[in-house]
């Protein structure tokens, strides 16, 4: 998946498969999970969020489900 760089003090990256809803995200450690299922309006507002850490920690995190894949 591509993903785009962004500016966050926790995430290094993000990128989204709107046919399969997964949601990508690389964190500054190194980790890079994906979340299934989640509606294109969330990736959109994650992109537009004044931080993308509080936005990730309050509507994706524990809310869709995850794997690490890196």
């Amino acid at each position: 998946m591509i993903r785009q760089p962004v500016e966050s003090s926790n995430l290094r990256s993000v990128g989204y498969d709107e046919e399969s809803r997964i949601l990508e995200i690389e964190f500054h450690s190194g980790a890079v999970y994906q979340y299934y299922d989640v509606p294109p309006e969330v990736y959109q507002e994650l992109l537009r969020a004044p931080s993308l850490g509080k936005y990730f920690h309050a509507n994706i995190r524990n809310v869709y489900q995850y794997k690490r894949v890196g």
